[in-house]
Order: C-alpha cells, then structure tokens, then sequence
C-alpha cells in the first residue's frame, strides 16, 4: 500500500481541499468527527450480527445523542450533516430531516408554522412524509387516500377508503414519527376532486407516544439486503381521522371557511419539496461512490495475483487492465458527481430563493434538471458499487469487505422516484401509470421538457430572423443548451457534428460536442416518430439529455478548475479524471453515436501503412485504455483525497479500546495501512458461531444426523 500511495504525484491535501470544497469545511467535518469518534453511541461493534430490531434501537440511541451534541457543541444544521453523512448510517431521523421539515417549512401557512415551526426545528416532534401507497407510488394523482373538507366544523376527514390505500413505505412512520405530511386527494364540500394536496396529521400522543384513534401504523418490515436496518419504514390508515382547517398546507393552494378551493399561483409550485431531496441525492451517490471505490482500489493495490513482477511477488491486481479499466472509469465518476452535486444544490438554494419572492421561473427548469440527474446519478451509483465488490473477487461478497452494506442502502434510490405530479399536469405513459416508484417513470418528465424547449425552437427557426433566433439560442437554459446544435449556423447551412482525429479524444471540447449531438439528434428522433415510439425511447433521450447537460458541467469544472488554489500538476491529474468521465459515458452508449453516425472519421488512403480498422469505436477506446494507464499511479493518492476518516476508512492515533471497536467496524478490505488479509481475519473472529467450538445446534440437529448416517453405512470403517 505504501509503494502504490508513493507512486502518486498529486498533492492529496490540496485535491482534498477541493473535494471538499475549502479547506474551512474539511477541518469543520474533521471536528465533527472528532467528537463522534469518542462516543459510545456511535461505536458499536458487530452490526452485521444483529437482529434488525436491536439495529433499530441502536438508530433510535444514535440519533438521541446526535442532538443531544447539538445542544452541547452548537451544531448547525451542516454540522449535523456532516455527523450523519459520517455515520454511514441511515437513521429514523432521516425523513424529517430531508423530506417533512423543509416540505412543512415551505408551504404552511402563517398560522400553522407560528405553533408548530419550532417543534419541528428542535425535534420536539418527529415527522414523516406519507405520499406512497400500497396501491400507487408514482402515479400521484391516482393516490386513494381522501381529505374531505366539512364546512360545519371546518376540518378535513382524512380516510383511507380502500386497503390500497394503505400509505406504504413511509420511513420513520412504522414506530417513530409523532406527525407526518399527508398527501391526499382533496374533496370539497360539493364532491369536487381537486386532486393531491398535503396535510399536516398528528399520528401519535406526544405524551405516551400511542396511536390517536383513528389512526393505524406499523413497520413493513425488513427491506432487501438488510438494507435501511435502523429506519422503520412503515405502512398507515386512516379511519375518518378529522383535523383542522389550518392544518391544510396551504401557503399556496387553499380552502376557504365555506369550502371555496383557491387555486395555486403556479401549478407547480409545490414541487420544492421533491426536488430538495433530487438534489442532495446527486451529492450522495458522488461521496457513496467515492467511499465504494477507495475500498475497491485500496484493496487492488494489495491484492497479489497471476504473473510476477520485477520483484519476484504477484503483481497487484489494479495492474491489470481488466480490474483498471473497471475502477478508475468509477472514480472519474465519483469526481464528477461530487462537484455536480454542490452545484445543484446551489441551483436549488438560488431557485428557493426566488421562489420565496413570488418568482417560479426558475421551477420547471430546475424539476427537468433534477428529474434526469437523480436517475442518473442512482442508477450509475448503484450498477458503480455492485462493479466495484465484483472486481473485489471472492472476497468483496464477505459483508466486511465495506461495500455490501453501503449498496443495500443505496439500491433504493433507483425505485424511490420523489414525483410531485399535480392533476393538470399528470400525462403518465400508459404503460407506466400504475407502477411503484421507479425510474424509469421519471424519465418522462425530462422527455417532455424537451420536446417542449425542441418544438419552440424549430417553430421559431421557420419564422424569425437570424438575430432573433441567435438571441432564443443563447436564452436556453443549461439542461437545453444542446438544442442549439441543431440550429444552422451564420450562413445558413446546416451545423455538422466534428469528424474525429486522434486528439480529438484528448479534447474535453470535441468529447462534450460530441454528447450534446447525440441529445439533440434523439430528441430531433422522438419528436419526429411519435406515431410509433420504439419501448425503450424514453429512456434513451432522457439519458442522452441528462448526460449532455453534465457534460456541459463538466466543460464548467474545467474552466472553474484553473481558478482554483492547486498546483498545475493536480490540475492536470484531475483534467484527465474529467475527460475519462467524458470519454467513458460515450463509450456506455456506443449504439446511439453509432446510430447516428456521430464517430465520423476522416476519410484514409488505403494505400498508406499502419493498421487498418473498420472499427469506429478502437479510437475511443484506446483513449480509454491509455487514460487509465496514466492516471495508474495516482489512484491512491486521488482516492486519499476524499479524505475518509479513521471512522470510515482511515486509521489514526487512538486509544486501543477505541482502535478495536474501530477494528469490528471497518471496511476490512479499504483500511488505510492495506493490511486487509489482518483485518479480514480479525472481523472473522468476532462472529458469534465462532465464540463455541461446538455449535448450538449439534446436539439437536449436526449429531443424530451423523448418527444416522453411520448406522445406514454399514460395514464402513471411520
């Protein structure tokens, strides 16, 4: 391990700074840590040995004491993130944090958030957000479950009418949550179906936390791979559950005394909520990423396997093409999605504040945006992990290897949509309008925001002048920028995607150029085929759209990247890191540019030496492969740079009580010094089936059988 981190050039310190954006924030989470390190609650050994309810439990004691440290150090709410972001843990607390208190916080009204805003901030109430039904997830406006607004008493009756209107899936409703957000369909006194509006419920006596009657909850029970263990996610009905007027989240959309609807001033303000939590997920798939990809590097920098080397020993096994051309492409990944993430979070802070002015304009650009990203982004994440432990070989199935856990918590995210369609704006394929979440249901939204931007622009390249239609082009938002690919240029004739030379792959310019063609030719495609779409269009222009939008990002990163306090050396390394990206995502959709004759070549003599391929993609993919030979040696230094802690990864100086709890809750194949085959079999002592000689069930079970068996063979001498 420490002949591969001597290989490395880069300043890891510096390019851990801008992972992190600033050296202030690194050292922040640094003391954080610090403090979480030391505390009993957050270091508890044996995880994967314990039932799922004593891991809710040991969630419940964690997350007690996370905010008990608020108070006694003055967290912020970064710091807190930082804490559970640390943790690696999902805890009950998770949904009111990400999901009910920011929904709440926007869009109740004056009289509600003057009696319970504070409650919510310091956790004197704990909340969840009930949206998913047994029956319909992503299909919003198909949601059973009734608010019938009664004009005499000025409450709503809320009710689920049928057992799939059962709310399902709603995480800390099984056993935490003291009040949730319900989403509900809204009937006015005359039967009139407004459709899905939110409302804020008590489910539980905050006095001896029981159900208030009417209502019915518990867990679903536990999830695949073990995955979410702490979180109960759970299920609730309603029985003619009556709650005030003003409990209506109505900042926006409302009800009057005598059950008049007034209607939102823009149909899709109440999207904030979702597209919150959209954006933070860009941001957890980079860092899960990142912490998947140090195991799986760290332990290929170790791992001897095969041919020998100078040395007389195996060669490592990162050595060979096959593990590298695998790890690094996940790596340059994990770059790139940390960086999109804090830049959408800023989008969403920037489009947050506008909206608190009364100006939207930035909504529909910014649910496009974040709809394609969360897919991508989870999907890439998730497929990233599982190519990571399978590159581990036999080893990464052991649940010590780090990555089998952090895969089955983030698995979900590929079905969890977070859709927000209100009724006026409901239009789900047919084939999809009764599917539970996925994600293949929100690549619609992205379809349909370019359909729309591409059919505004050629009308208006029929009709307007060149001036005009310069000045609509440079009007597009980033997430339709490509559009204008397919604008003729100053003379009238037609643009022309570039042809290829050799440095065209080194040239981040050629390589975003290229992305954006395949985007704006698949949506040229889909607009024009919509008689007969093929089953899989959807997802293919959503991805092209997706992934030319952060190709275009990354162009940004570029630019930004020079500006930044590193040396050019590190600039350089992390250059190539983005190109790879670049160069990688064309590769994982060849059948599209090839599909529209978008890898063009120059035309060659035939008579001339050297080889001659009919292969369009060799160029590409030598690129690739000599990318990933140069960036080699700095794979340890650029995956130090995330700068995972002692907690996580990483060893520091402490104390031998705290060094062998760490030692039962590491990754055993990522730890820092590479002694991986020490630590695989220290985690394998700590097994309770290991702590008797003889097990349990032998009287029982293992002898008779034994018995048995030698009765039956007779004659035989043991």
């Amino acid at each position: 391990m420490q002949s591969a981190r001597n290989r490395a050039t880069v300043d890891t310190v510096a390019l851990r700074d801008y992972l992190h954006d600033g050296r202030n924030l690194w050292e922040q989470r640094c003391s954080i840590i610090s403090i979480l390190m030391k505390e009993p609650a957050f270091n508890t050994p044996g995880k994967e040995f314990k039932s799922r309810s004593e891991r809710f439990k040991d969630g419940l004691a964690k997350t007690k004491r996370l905010y008990e440290l608020v108070d006694e150090h003055g967290w912020t709410t970064m710091h807190v993130t930082f804490a559970v972001s640390a943790m690696g843990e999902t805890l009950p607390i998770n949904l009111h944090n990400v999901a009910f208190e920011p929904v709440l916080l926007s869009q109740a009204s004056k009289e509600l958030l003057e009696q319970y805003s504070d409650l919510i901030i310091q956790r004197g109430i704990l909340g969840c957000y009930l949206q998913t039904e047994l029956g319909h997830g992503t299909n919003v406006a198909a949601l059973e479950t009734t608010a019938t607004y009664i004009p005499e008493t000025r409450e709503f009756d809320i009710h689920s009418p049928t057992l799939t209107s059962s709310k399902w899936w709603v995480g800390a409703l099984g056993k935490t949550a003291t009040h949730g957000v319900v989403q509900a369909k809204l009937i006015l006194p005359d039967g009139t179906d407004v459709g899905p509006h939110l409302f804020f419920v008590q489910l539980r006596s905050l006095e001896n936390h029981r159900l208030l009657p009417g209502v019915i909850t518990g867990d679903i029970g536990p999830k695949a791979f073990g995955g979410y263990a702490c979180v109960d996610n759970g299920f609730a009905r309603f029985d003619h559950v009556r709650i005030p007027r003003w409990h209506m989240l109505s900042k926006f959309a409302q009800v009057t005394d005598d059950g008049k609807y007034v209607k939102p001033p823009h149909a899709k303000v109440s999207y904030g909520g979702m597209l919150y939590i959209r954006a933070g997920m860009v941001t957890n798939a980079g860092w899960s990423t990142a912490k998947a990809i140090t195991i799986a590097i760290r332990y290929a920098s170790v791992r001897r396997q095969g041919s020998k080397g100078p040395d007389g020993l195996e060669l490592p096994v990162i050595s060979y093409p096959s593990v590298h051309v695998r790890l690094l492409p996940i790596l340059a990944r994990a770059y790139v999605f940390i960086e999109l993430g804090r830049a959408t979070t800023r989008a969403f802070m920037e489009m947050s504040e506008r909206l608190a002015r009364g100006d939207a304009s930035l909504l529909a650009e910014l649910h496009a945006m974040t709809s394609g990203l969360k897919v991508l982004c989870s999907t890439t994440s998730v497929q990233d992990l599982e190519s990571a432990r399978r590159s581990m070989g036999g080893h990464g199935y052991s649940a010590f290897s780090g990555i089998a856990k952090l895969y089955a918590d983030l698995v979900p995210s590929v079905t969890y949509v977070l859709n927000l369609n209100l009724p006026s704006l409901n239009e789900p394929h047919p084939s999809c309008s009764s599917y539970e979440g996925e994600n293949y249901v929100l690549d619609q939204q992205v379809v349909r925001a370019a359909l729309r931007t591409f059919t505004t622009l050629i009308s208006c390249a029929k009709t307007q002048s060149q001036d005009k239609l310069n000045e609509l082009a440079d009007s597009l938002p980033p997430s339709s920028i490509y559009l204008k690919r397919l604008l003729p240029g100053p003379d009238k004739r037609p643009s022309e995607p570039p042809v290829l030379s050799e440095a065209s792959w080194a040239d981040p310019g050629v390589l975003i150029s290229l992305l954006e063609w395949r985007a704006a030719l698949l949506v040229h495609e889909v607009a024009q085929t919509t008689d007969a779409l093929e089953a899989t269009i959807y997802q293919r222009v959503s991805k092209a759209v997706t992934e030319a939008f952060v190709a275009g990002r990354v162009g940004e990163m570029l630019v930004l990247l020079n500006e930044r306090e590193i040396g050019p050396k590190d600039k350089e390394v992390v250059k190539r890191v983005y190109i790879l990206y670049l160069l990688t995502t064309i590769e994982s959709s060849l059948t599209d540019f090839l599909s529209f004759g978008l890898l063009r070549l120059p035309l060659r003599d035939p008579s001339s030496s050297g080889s001659l391929s009919r292969d369009p993609t060799r160029g590409l993919r030598l690129a690739i492969a000599r990318l990933c030979e140069d960036l080699l040696p700095e794979a340890i230094g650029l995956t130090d740079a995330f700068g995972f802690t002692d907690w996580e990864l990483d060893r520091y100086s402490v104390s031998r009580f705290i060094m062998l709890m760490l030692m039962a809750m590491l990754s055993a194949l990522g730890v820092y010094d590479g002694q991986v085959y020490k630590t695989l079999w220290e985690r394998a002592q700590t097994e309770p089936l290991n702590q008797t000689e003889v097990p349990d069930g032998y009287e029982e079970y293992i002898g008779p059988m034994l018995r048995r068996g030698q009765r039956l063979a007779r004659g035989a001498k043991l």
